[in-house]
């Protein structure tokens, strides 16, 4: 049967030009003219994106950005008109916080059944049209956004767009496709894949001001949030941190895993002991660093080392800089790390560095065991108990941490201790996204478990029969860990601290903080043959959690909801 290409042609040809391994699609029937090119090559033994049917918009944008997260390319992302771009747009947004690369679209119709072509159907228009188009729905929430107005323009409109969502600050694309243009006909022409982007550093003067900064500081130290997203970013981070013996701090502000925190450089979780002592602040891709922006540090330099210092998303930013590197972060980093070592600081200065910091990662070290023995002894089932209990789960294992809790969050990164590249994530924007985030990082990293470490409010926000739906479709086993206090916990802490001694301390009553009437949340497992556990004594957890994990590494997701103390 012969086949004239169309629209939908166009958009598969383009995703495999730009690399996409997956069209991750909660769809409406404007798709059809690409389901139809899907198949086609399918029949034909034609290569092209796998194609995966999501029953959630979270889901599909979700997956999508932990995808993108690990792989640090994008994907495809095909949801329906309007509602469905709404519908996912808390997601989109976190993707855009998250800086996960990918290329949005959805539809709609320009004829609204007047034109000569193909009739699209009524729905578009009584109840889907968007005045002034879908685009500009989306302009708050992505990096860019535009309509494809032409099939003549289409393969290239969407390999723009993916090329800008790689640009830093990388982050979601968003792209309009009316219906008529995905049926349009369309001329096939040669394509090749699309280049990577280049790598850039700064000047050598420029990081020639620096590296005498770092030779004079007696006391200086690294702030870092997202350097672990860029491409060896890490292994470039340590290896200049250990060439100067500065020490890292990771603050309650980090998304991801950016310095092992076993190194002996590791600096905790707070910028606090450094306010007033440190003598140079290098901020490395780090959007804010200080809380509230006002507080600035008393007489350090600060040194800004970042390829989009200036977050466009952020709507108010201080950073204080005295200088900027402007450039890819890991290749800035490799390039200092080089000169450093041609040039190195004197020894005595560089032994006077590593000292003071061994002195601050002795009483760390010794905090963070001293808080592990006093949740171990506790009665009931202490939030820090659980974290080293899910450490020590993994101890012969390399597992993906994908964080969202609140209240706790400070607690998983500090306890979990994650030390390796891409080992951790934590959902950005708004709740709900966290097993979507998870899937997706299986699905970039099937060799590594992945376990979700997730706040029972959190929990009841995620799309979860969706998510497990997912999860059971696609071969992608999680463990899921809900630490259930029974309480939006982070809702009582803020009206404590607003009203400390107010009217709700008086009686008791704190509105929208009662969980109390919650379903058993692991119980959503058992529809789809998934394994599901509930503790809530101490002795029972590290057995429970065990059973999880073979439940796991044998292909099923497990879901345990453990009973906290707070």
């Amino acid at each position: 049967m012969s086949h004239h290409l169309d629209g939908g042609d166009a958009v598969v040809a383009a995703f495999g030009a730009i690399g996409a391994d997956y069209i991750f699609s909660s769809p409406g029937s404007e798709w059809a003219p690409v389901w139809e090119s899907l198949a086609r090559h399918h029949r034909d033994h034609l290569p092209c994106p796998k194609y995966l049917d999501l029953t959630h918009e979270t889901v599909a944008v979700g997956m999508a950005t932990g995808y993108s997260l690990l792989t640090r390319r994008a994907q495809g992302v095909l949801l329906h008109a309007g509602p469905g771009l709404l519908q996912g747009a808390c997601a989109i947004h976190g993707a855009l916080l998250a800086g996960a690369p990918m290329v949005i679209a959805s539809s709609e119709s320009t004829t609204y059944g007047d034109g000569t072509g193909p009739d699209p159907g009524g729905q578009w228009y009584r109840n889907l049209s968007v005045v002034g188009g879908p685009h500009t729905m989306a302009q708050p929430f992505v990096k860019w956004a535009n309509q494809a107005a032409s099939v003549s323009t289409l393969f290239t409109m969407v390999t723009r767009s993916a090329e800008m969502a790689g640009r830093a600050p990388s982050g979601p694309v968003y792209l309009n496709v009316p219906l008529e243009v995905l049926l349009e006909p369309w001329e096939e022409r040669a394509t090749a894949p699309t280049a990577p982007k280049g790598s850039t550093v700064s000047s050598p003067e420029e990081i020639a001001a620096v590296l005498d900064l770092l030779a004079e500081a007696e006391n200086p130290v690294i702030v870092t949030e997202s350097t672990g997203r860029e491409a060896d970013g890490m292994r470039a981070l340590v290896g200049f941190a250990e060439a100067l013996q500065i020490p890292v701090v990771e603050p309650n502000s980090t998304v991801c895993a950016n310095f092992p925190r076993n190194h002996e450089l590791h600096a905790g979780d707070s910028i606090d002991p450094f306010m007033d002592t440190a003598d140079l602040i290098l901020l490395v891709n780090c959007r804010s660093p200080f809380y509230p922006p006002s507080r600035r540090p008393a007489r350090a330099r600060i040194v800004v080392v970042d390829e989009v210092p200036q977050r466009p998303h952020i709507a108010y930013q201080v950073l204080y800089a005295d200088h900027y590197l402007e450039g890819g972060v890991a290749a800035t980093l490799r390039e200092m790390t080089r000169l450093v070592r041609e040039n190195p600081p004197e020894a005595a200065l560089l032994e006077r560095r590593r000292a003071a910091q061994l002195t601050r990662r002795a009483a760390e070290t010794a905090a963070i065991e001293a808080a592990e023995q006093r949740a171990a002894g506790a009665d009931g089932i202490d939030p820090v108990h659980l974290v080293a209990a899910l450490r020590e789960l993994f101890a012969d294992d390399d597992p993906i941490v994908v964080d969202e809790t609140i209240t706790h969050g400070g607690l998983v990164r500090r306890h979990m201790r994650r030390s390796t590249p891409d080992s951790y994530l934590y959902v950005q924007g708004g709740l709900g996204q966290g097993i979507a985030w998870a899937l997706g990082a299986r699905l970039a990293a099937p060799e590594r478990p992945v376990v979700l470490t997730v706040g029972d409010g959190a929990f009841q926000y995620n799309p979860v029969i969706q998510s497990l739906d997912a999860a059971r479709a696609y071969g992608l086993p999680l463990l899921v860990v809900v630490f259930n206090n029974h309480q939006y916990r982070s809702m009582k802490m803020n009206h404590l601290r607003f009203y400390p001694e107010g009217a709700a301390v008086e009686t008791g009553e704190f509105l929208g903080v009662d969980l109390s009437g919650q379903p058993e949340l692991s119980a959503f497992a058992e529809p789809f043959g998934m394994h599901a556990e509930s503790v809530a004594h101490a002795d029972d957890l590290t057995p429970a959690l065990s059973r999880a994990l073979k439940a796991v590494r044998e292909g099923t997701t497990a879901v345990v909801n453990v009973s906290v103390t707070r």
